[in-house]
């Protein structure tokens, strides 16, 4: 049984930067005028979030081994150019089976005043 199931890591606050969005938006192929893409949740929620896991010494990510299996986003909206979003990942289980660890990482966006913007599912499996 994993030691970092139901882990939660510290709250990361992020400013929905223009210049950032534009460029995004621009690598993607989408048009910089139509506001934040929705996947830029890749950016401001499991972006943000994901070195805490990464870096947590108990979880022990060997990223030799590590394969993104799987990236999900549910939105209550999609936040705007200038806003500033709370990200907070957790640690939803961590599973091994078949000399595989298979573990699921999600991330709560919030706006500033605490209501849900995104949130962020992945599935990070590492190899034995």
């Amino acid at each position: 049984m994993s030691v970092v199931a139901g882990r939660t890591y510290p709250a990361v606050r992020f400013e929905i930067e223009p210049e950032r969005v534009a460029e995004f938006a621009r690598a993607i192929g989408a048009d910089p005028g139509d506001g934040v893409p929705p996947t830029f949740a890749a950016v401001y929620s499991l972006g943000v979030t994901a070195p805490h896991l990464f870096a947590d010494e108990d979880a022990a990510v060997d990223f030799s081994r590590l394969l993104h299996a799987e990236q999900e986003f549910e939105w209550t909206r999609h936040p705007r150019v200038g806003e500033t979003v709370v990200s907070r990942g957790r640690v939803a289980s961590d599973t091994s089976r078949r000399g595989m660890r298979f573990v699921s990482f999600e991330t709560d966006t919030t706006d500033a005043k605490g209501a849900p913007l995104c949130r962020s599912r992945a599935l990070f499996v590492i190899r034995s």
